[in-house]
């Protein structure tokens, strides 16, 4: 790519708060395309943190754009379709994942959610963003043809576009004017790694159990993310700990691979629950020179693993819309216009997944054809 080429758009310094999925693939898109970049986290570190996360062939494609697949494939463990079975381990169907990101790329890889965050950290860093830790910003000063960014640590920064990738608690997004907030969606997620029983081959999700759902998903050769789908427990609940104990005890019920994992998790093994919440903003999403991208704008349940390829193909398109030559003030409308039919697609099929498996005597409910309906429809690009 010529030099000119890579600074000839109206686009020349971005501020973007938060330094997830979103915000690094963001940054790192920009930046490779000659962008000036600001990043700012509250965190003290972009590194890993989490557990297993669930990356269909779009994601994967978003991430072989800025270059950090190969990095994360060595890490991961690919596979091509999903089992659902009965709670004690009878296959009831077998889908095959559809090329969401082309031939070349698996249609899933499992990976350790910290090795995904760190890969993209030190990306991030060797681009040449100018990353600023333990920050957040205080004031937005909307200029018209930019804006004005106070920081809490009392420096400021005037920048082409702010860009709100902070998540579904959003700070961005209230700032802007922006009223919706996350709602809960009726469960809630027990989560952990465990190893992985070596006749472990892809994702599966077992139904019909005395809780919603449990399941699993490959996440390298030796381990394995676990999960367990209940109701919304007292909010005492929600946290992480030492809590292996306490997903044995939840998790009975269910036989197969799954409850091999269960009876091999250790009584002090880290566990994670969390309320399932979900947030769509059908206003725009862009105030002036602001906008919100990913799970600041539309947080999806997990029930078809689509979260991340959302928030990854959203970076990966603003930043080509915002480098592709046309005004920052056409691209904002012109962005939202090309997103929002995609990603209220999965939500809306997230949260009718969710309601059957709350109400599973629900009549027509079928997980199998709405999942396999859905990642078909993601076979078209982005």
């Amino acid at each position: 790519m010529s030099e000119s080429s890579t600074v000839d758009h109206p686009t020349r310094r971005v501020l973007i708060v938060g330094g997830g999925i979103t915000g690094g693939v963001l940054s790192l898109a920009l930046a490779q395309q000659g962008v000036s970049v600001v990043l700012v986290d509250l965190r003290e570190s972009l590194g890993g943190v989490g557990h297993g996360i669930t990356l269909q062939g779009n994601a994967l494609k978003a991430f072989r754009s800025v270059g950090i697949y190969d990095k994360l494939a060595e890490r991961s463990f690919p596979f091509s379709h999903l089992r659902l079975k009965t709670a004690d381990g009878h296959v009831i169907a077998e889908i095959p994942t559809p090329p969401m990101g082309g031939a070349e790329l698996p249609g899933t890889m499992g990976a350790v959610r910290g090795d995904l965050a760190d890969i993209l950290a030190e990306e991030v860093v060797a681009a040449g963003v100018d990353v600023r830790l333990g920050v957040t910003l205080t004031d937005i000063d909307d200029h018209g043809d930019s804006v004005t960014v106070t920081l809490s640590d009392g420096t400021s920064e005037t920048v082409d576009l702010l860009v709100g990738a902070d998540g579904i608690r959003s700070k961005v997004r209230g700032m802007i004017g922006i009223e919706d907030q996350p709602r809960p969606v009726g469960m809630g997620i027990w989560r952990t790694v465990a190893k992985r029983p070596v006749e472990m081959d892809c994702s599966e999700m077992y139904y019909g159990g005395p809780k919603y759902k449990a399941g699993y998903t490959p996440i390298s050769e030796d381990l394995c993310y676990a999960f367990l789908l209940e109701e919304n427990l007292d909010r005492s609940f929600i946290g992480e700990g030492a809590r292996g104990s306490e997903l044995k005890e939840r998790g009975q019920g269910y036989g197969g691979i799954w409850g091999e994992v269960r009876d091999s998790l250790a009584d002090d093994a880290v566990v994670n629950y969390q309320w399932i919440e979900s947030i769509c903003v059908e206003s725009p999403w862009y105030r002036g020179r602001s906008i919100i991208i990913g799970d600041a704008a539309h947080a999806c349940p997990p029930l078809i693993a689509q979260g991340a390829a959302m928030c990854a193909e959203d970076a990966v398109i603003l930043a080509e819309m915002l480098t592709g030559g046309d005004p920052i003030d056409d691209v904002l409308p012109a962005f939202m216009a090309r997103r929002f039919p995609r990603v209220k697609m999965v939500l809306d099929n997230s949260l009718t997944l969710a309601e059957w498996e709350i109400h599973p005597e629900t009549e027509g409910a079928d997980p199998g054809r709405i999942m396999g309906q859905t990642l078909h429809a993601l076979v078209e690009p982005a």
